[in-house]
């Protein structure tokens, strides 16, 4: 189906265009989104907003139309994964903002896993830090630390986290983290 087609039948009520544009272009706009710190459910959520806000731009005769729709929608589903990332962020920030860090029992806790993490390997200490503590997403640790990619930083970080609580585990009892 060719773009003119496709905004014809949209401005005619035909969402079989909308199946149409789901089907063709949904992978690829995942593909941005996951790569970008997103799980499949967020792309779906992501994908289906765009391609109403597509809609109704185009029901409404308010789209201007310079590129490709594939183009267009990818834009829309960047600005609103951007949107949520920031969204996300800002709980975030307030979740650690609560976070009472002069409690004694947290600062052990801390410690604990600090000293532990220090037990590890060097990718392992590295990539575990850039994740909790600097934050970074899954893509900039892939490039900061010569993965292949998002998906094998993910990967390396599971089995990390693994070797991570086993050290915990093997040095101390989980009384020793209840109050």
């Amino acid at each position: 189906m060719e773009d003119g087609e496709i905004l014809q039948r949209i401005k005619r009520g035909d969402e079989s265009a909308l199946d149409y544009l789901y089907r063709k272009h949904y992978k690829m706009m995942a593909k941005m989104i996951l790569r970008n710190s997103g799980t499949e459910d967020e792309a779906k959520d992501i994908f289906q907003d765009a391609l109403i806000v597509f809609w109704e731009k185009v029901i409404s005769d308010k789209l201007v139309l310079t590129s490709k729709i594939s183009t267009f929608l990818y834009s829309i589903c960047q600005n609103l994964w951007r949107k949520e990332l920031d969204r996300k962020s800002k709980l975030s920030a307030e979740q650690t903002d609560n976070i009472d860090d002069t409690d004694p029992d947290l600062q052990e806790r801390i410690a604990i896993v600090n000293q532990c993490i220090a037990m590890l390997g060097d990718t392992c200490k590295r990539l575990l830090t850039h994740y909790y503590f600097d934050k970074l997403s899954m893509s900039d640790i892939a490039e900061k630390m010569g993965f292949a990619n998002a998906d094998t930083a993910k990967t390396k970080k599971y089995k990390c986290k693994q070797e991570l609580d086993k050290k915990i585990k093997s040095l101390y009892k989980a009384s020793d983290f209840l109050d």
